[in-house]
């Protein structure tokens, strides 16, 4: 039986090529026990507004060595002030009456202490209620490797255990993939599977020009049950090697 396999750290909000390898994957796994870099996609994304684009920041103090699963956000100020900033920004939005419930929901129901349970919930139920997602979820942590593993080397052991014949990777791991390294994930029977990020469509976007790489949340506003529709419905796609 195939099993074609995603794993990537958790990111907040993110873009529609995060969610485009969600649902090209019958196995997406937060991979979260890793280092937690500061300034990065794990705890901020942009929105549109009218007066250009707004980074929304969650709070997660000095990185100190920490992994992502370990990052505890400091104080839920911020989750009223990046409601208050979606809500203004996408009021105007076509989508905006039948998505803004859902994000309210988010932001206002419970408070949020773990920047890593935060990111998968949000990201889970994103693919899952609003793109049609079927793709089983899963944490690096339930698939357990030996101490002093390179990154290369926890991948094949981690696809192993999960019976993986097909791994989707994003365009940036080619800076630490070589040839050879390639070679050994084909080895062991495991066909890799570039994405390709290129040829999306543009939407009637708010407040041009148009910009691709937003939080999901702009396309989600702007295109409601289309959303799916406009992630896979492009000129890219994937690469096999």
């Amino acid at each position: 039986m195939s099993l074609t396999v995603a794993m990537v750290q958790s990111s907040y909000i993110p873009w529609k090529g995060y969610f485009e390898m969600i649902l090209k994957a019958d196995r997406f796994v937060f991979y979260d026990d890793v280092q937690f870099t500061k300034e990065d996609w794990r705890n901020r994304n942009q929105i549109k507004t009218k007066d250009g684009l707004k980074w929304l920041t969650v709070p997660c103090g000095q990185p100190k060595g920490r992994n992502i699963c370990d990052v505890e956000i400091e104080s839920d100020y911020w989750q009223r002030k990046h409601w208050d900033a979606i809500r203004h920004a996408y009021a105007k939005a076509p989508a905006f009456n039948k998505v803004a419930p859902f994000f309210e929901e988010l932001y206002r129901s419970q408070r949020w202490s773990s920047l890593s349970a935060m990111n998968q919930t949000f990201t889970r139920r994103i693919a899952q209620e609003w793109l049609g997602s079927t793709t089983e979820f899963t944490d690096s942590r339930d698939y357990p490797t030996p101490p002093g593993l390179a990154r290369d080397e926890r991948w094949i052991s981690m696809l192993e255990k999960m019976g993986a014949t097909r791994f989707l990777i994003g365009p940036k791991a080619r800076n630490y993939l070589d040839d050879k390294k390639i070679e050994e994930i084909h080895r062991r029977g495991i066909e890799l599977v570039w994405m390709n990020y290129d040829g999306y469509r543009e939407y009637e976007q708010l407040h041009p020009p148009f910009v691709h790489s937003l939080s999901v949340i702009d396309l989600l506003f702007n295109c409601g049950d289309k959303s799916r529709d406009w992630i896979l419905d492009k000129s890219g796609g994937v690469a096999h090697e």
